[in-house]
């Protein structure tokens, strides 16, 4: 099973996979399933998103500027407390005594 998962998602080829010894394989494999890249992706991409909808709001919806800045500080906020929920410092924080 290991070396399943090795060779379809490093491309190596078989005789590569078996001549590496059994503990640099299960490294890499452990490497592999507990890597950090996608959620990294996931959430540059819903910060690009969000970024595209506030400007396209700001540009283009006809509203007074001071709607425009409550608006813009109401996103700025709940995308910094997501950002904190996504990277596990949210309940840090909120166990912190004044």
């Amino acid at each position: 099973m290991i070396f399943l998962l090795i060779y379809k998602n490093l491309n190596l080829s078989l005789q590569t996979i078996i001549n590496c010894p059994l503990f640099i394989i299960i490294y890499l494999s452990i490497t592999l399933l507990n890597s950090t890249v996608m959620p990294l992706l996931s959430v540059l991409l819903v910060l690009i998103i969000v970024g595209v909808l506030l400007w396209l709001v700001n540009t283009y919806i006809p509203m007074d500027h001071k709607i425009k800045n409550i608006l813009n500080i109401v996103v700025v906020v709940i995308v910094v407390i997501w950002l904190l929920k996504v990277f596990g410092l949210f309940s840090y924080l909120m166990n912190i005594q004044v």
